[in-house]
């Protein structure tokens, strides 16, 4: 056999093969974690050293005033941004460590901006999810993922209608059931209810919740401090690019503190019927 042939023959071996599928980890266990990581944009240092874990079965919301860092530090967590100091570890090895197929195999990423280049319809978006998975045994769970995850984001019903005729809603349910539907261990969600009305705003985060429990880790970019004061068992306040609090809910999600991070006055009280902690500016 000539060379050309026995590197035809190699390479054909290689795609035919069939690849790992990363173990899940128990809840409790670190997915991902950040160690002090720190990103410049231009000559302006925008995030200052910050670590926190991502544990399996925990949700953790990123909070904090525009232009705190929120989306940067998620962005730099899931690869797609430039980091001037410290690291991202995902799986216990450095960003670095993984291919693209690895990474996308270990987190799905929901950025703010849902835009695709072509005239695909919402199916077509949601299958895109399923992409990581082809040569892996996985690839025979794409059709259930795909169906699971357009009914829970209220989506089957537009299942054919092109992504970009949708409102700004329904593109946001339909990348989040991209999301949904690649099934990695941890998800990193940025602003997922955003342009969302008050009932699809509930059902994404307890959709969320319900993620976390079955096993998932989850990062989630909010605005809204009262659904990360329901939803989150971890909270991470940041202020000028620089971590401000974390911790539980009730350990951080305090009047002095966002007060003082939001500038503007803040009341932290307890509902009247069910003593969950309702988070609310002052007014009048």
């Amino acid at each position: 056999m000539g060379l050309m042939a026995t590197l035809a023959a190699q390479l054909r071996n290689l795609f035919a093969r069939e690849l790992e599928v990363p173990e899940r980890r128990e809840p409790g266990a670190v997915s991902m974690r950040a160690v002090g990581v720190s990103v410049d944009r231009g000559q302006r240092r925008v995030l200052e050293s910050v670590s926190l874990d991502v544990r399996v079965g925990e949700v953790l919301a990123l909070v904090g005033p525009n232009g705190a860092g929120k989306s940067t530090l998620l962005a730099a967590m899931a690869g797609d941004q430039a980091i001037a100091e410290g690291h991202v570890e995902l799986d216990g090895r450095p960003l670095e460590h993984w291919t693209g197929t690895d990474m996308a195999q270990r987190r799905a990423v929901l950025p703010q901006q849902h835009t695709v280049g072509f005239s695909f319809t919402s199916l077509e978006v949601v299958r895109m999810g399923r992409a990581p998975w082809t040569r892996t045994a996985c690839r025979d769970e794409d059709a259930d993922a795909v169906r699971e995850a357009m009914e829970a984001c209220d989506v089957a019903a537009f299942a054919e209608r092109p992504f970009a005729a949708l409102s700004g809603g329904e593109r946001s349910r339909v990348a989040l059931a991209r999301v949904f539907a690649q099934r990695t261990e941890t998800l990193l969600l940025d602003e997922p209810t955003a342009a969302l009305d008050l009932g699809h705003q509930e059902a994404v985060m307890s959709l969320v919740r319900e993620r976390a429990r079955a096993g998932t880790a989850v990062v989630v970019v909010l605005h809204d401090l009262a659904l990360a004061a329901a939803y989150a068992d971890t909270v991470a306040v940041l202020e000028a690019g620089a971590l401000a609090a974390y911790g539980s809910p009730r350990e951080v999600l305090t009047e002095t503190l966002l007060s003082r991070v939001y500038g503007h006055p803040v009341e932290v009280i307890a509902h009247p019927r069910s003593g969950a902690q309702l988070v609310l500016p002052q007014r009048g």
